[in-house]
């Protein structure tokens, strides 16, 4: 009887490759094959053995290699041929990762797998612009979210339960860059105050990260003035939380510039 191979389907972290586990590295350097998405740093391929087969299924906004499904029958294939593969994914795989639909559909066909869990660019990005989510005195709860469902209904109102206002709530999206203006315009309708502070943050935890923090009255326009240095990957974080961030990063204030 044929053996079959397994699946490790692996967090990669927000980007930063020290971000990456032991137990991530591990998996890259057993794999036989290594699949991976868009925005993993080439250096964490450098991890895999150099006989490996590397295949990149990356999605970016409008510009697929491989379709979803087509990502699946690919680790299936593999891993029938009795291979040892590694599913490289950017941040932790089961937070807007659809790594938990790649599990189900492995198990589905009789693949084993296992998750390797990867440090999230939901908490990590922010901290790394020294803001965090939640603090004793500004938030203790925090919604995560995309930005690719947002819709506004002719100005009646926030189309979903995320955009209402909340004291002591900080809100986390993810994706959402191409939408920043109707972001604004649903959190205004669902009652934060237009002097609530918001942050943009791109390519987090990277050496060329970038983080402009304005109010949601100010936003657009400052956005507006800095288009050279705002491009996905960007992370928006709104909430009281963000006035942390002189606090602990005195020296950078609202507009940093890894760079610099």
């Amino acid at each position: 009887m044929k053996t079959r191979g397994m699946v490790t389907i692996v967090g990669g972290g927000p980007g930063d490759p020290e971000l990456l586990t032991l137990k991530g590295k591990k998996a890259l350097e057993q794999a036989d094959v290594v699949v991976y998405d868009a925005l993993i740093d080439p250096e964490l391929l450098k991890i895999a053995a150099r006989q490996s087969k590397k295949i990149y299924v990356g999605k970016r906004r409008h510009r697929h290699t491989y379709e979803q499904s087509e990502i699946n029958e690919l680790l299936l294939c593999y891993a029938k041929k009795g291979r040892t593969v590694c599913r490289l994914k950017g941040g932790d795989p089961f937070l807007f990762g659809r790594g938990a639909e790649e599990a189900e559909f492995l198990v589905q066909h009789g693949i084993s797998v296992q998750i390797i869990p990867g440090v999230s660019s939901v908490i990590a990005v922010p901290e790394a612009a020294g803001i965090p989510l939640t603090h004793r005195e500004y938030a203790s709860s925090v919604t995560i979210t995309t930005g690719h469902e947002v819709g506004i209904k002719n100005g009646k109102g926030a189309s979903r339960d995320w955009s209402a206002y909340a004291p002591r709530k900080s809100v986390v999206l993810l994706m959402g860059l191409a939408r920043i203006k109707e972001i604004v315009q649903e959190l205004l309708w669902g009652g934060w105050p237009s002097q609530t502070l918001i942050a943009l943050i791109c390519s987090g935890t990277l050496p060329q990260q970038f983080c402009l923090t304005a109010t949601l009255k100010t936003l657009l326009k400052e956005i507006s003035k800095n288009k050279k240095l705002i491009s996905s990957p960007a992370m928006i974080v709104v909430g009281d939380v963000i006035r942390l961030q002189t606090k602990i990063y005195p020296k950078r204030g609202y507009f940093y510039d890894a760079r610099q």
